[in-house]
């Protein structure tokens, strides 16, 4: 169904805008890595069930008056099934490095293994990595690859521990060794709770010029375990005390209409946990959020 075909049932939706659509500045990439994940999970089904919602959100913004309009190029989902995140490894960064000519390209995960080829596809020489997320990532990577070591496996990369951000790290779900190992990499640190008592808006926003000062590319992950478990039960590494869902659109509004920011994953989404479809709406509306953000870009 066309944008118009919508218009004129009524209910012109955001799937309407997700297509092939060579010259838009947006990019879409399903990349549903499974394998190597610390908690067993159906987080490859996430691209299909992210696709699957878009139909029920309209493109108009009741509190600001906003209509979407951005045409965003589907690219396709990455041939990932039961391949290890060192296989996944060129594919991820090549699809991304792909895109590079528009302004955005979102990889709709897939486990957090995808991070780091994405990283790869902005060039690490020249980008920054902002993490929402409930945990540190950086496992050692002795035993191989897993959605438990992407960060740590881009800092063995090269990549500057500086320009690294992790936000929103939950208590009692993470090591003291970790945290010692990102203390040491001089990785920006900010827990939950600083999230709460500061505004997880205004870390976001203070982290984000912070790294445009180091970088000229800015790669967002959204590690969806980030939110509070009682609003978001879709991941199997959410827990209670996390940031609010609210504050999680919020949050994603001001990091897509941010013009360093290049490319975003959203990981950990497994679609089996689902409750009541809160998951799939929880993924849809962040999608929206995402391109509100981006339209209000100079």
């Amino acid at each position: 169904m066309t944008m118009e075909d919508s218009e004129a049932l009524g209910w012109p939706s955001v799937a309407d805008l997700v297509g092939q659509h060579p010259q838009a500045s947006v990019a879409l990439i399903g990349a549903g890595l499974n394998e190597r994940s610390l908690t067993p999970g159906r987080c490859d089904l996430g691209p299909k069930a992210f696709r699957a919602v878009l139909p029920r959100f309209s493109t108009y913004d009741v509190e600001t008056g906003q209509t979407l309009s951005s045409e965003v190029f589907d690219a396709g989902d990455l041939p990932l099934k039961a391949v290890s995140p060192a296989d996944a490894f060129l594919p991820v960064r090549d699809a991304v490095a792909a895109q590079a000519s528009r302004a955005l390209t979102v990889l709709v995960g897939g486990n957090n293994a995808i991070t780091r080829p994405g990283v790869h596809g902005l060039g690490l020489e020249r980008v920054g990595l902002l993490t929402l997320d409930a945990h540190f990532d950086l496992r050692d990577t002795d035993q191989g690859l897993t959605n438990g070591n992407p960060v740590q496996a881009l800092l063995e990369d090269g990549l500057d521990g500086q320009r690294i951000s992790q936000i929103g790290l939950a208590p009692f779900a993470n090591t003291r060794r970790a945290h010692d190992k990102a203390k040491a990499a001089g990785i920006a640190v900010h827990t939950a709770r600083t999230c709460r008592e500061q505004g997880l808006a205004a870390v976001v926003t203070r982290e984000l010029e912070r790294l445009s000062g180091l970088c000229d590319a800015i790669y967002v992950d959204f590690d969806i375990d980030v939110i509070d478990r009682s609003q978001w039960p879709a991941s199997p590494g959410a827990r209670p005390g996390g940031v609010s869902v609210q504050d999680f659109f919020d949050a994603t509004r001001i990091i897509g209409a941010h013009p360093r920011v290049k490319a975003v994953d959203l990981t950990e989404y497994d679609p089996s946990l689902d409750i009541g479809d809160l998951g799939s709406l929880t993924v849809g509306r962040w999608f929206c959020e995402l391109l509100a953000g981006f339209e209000t870009r100079g």
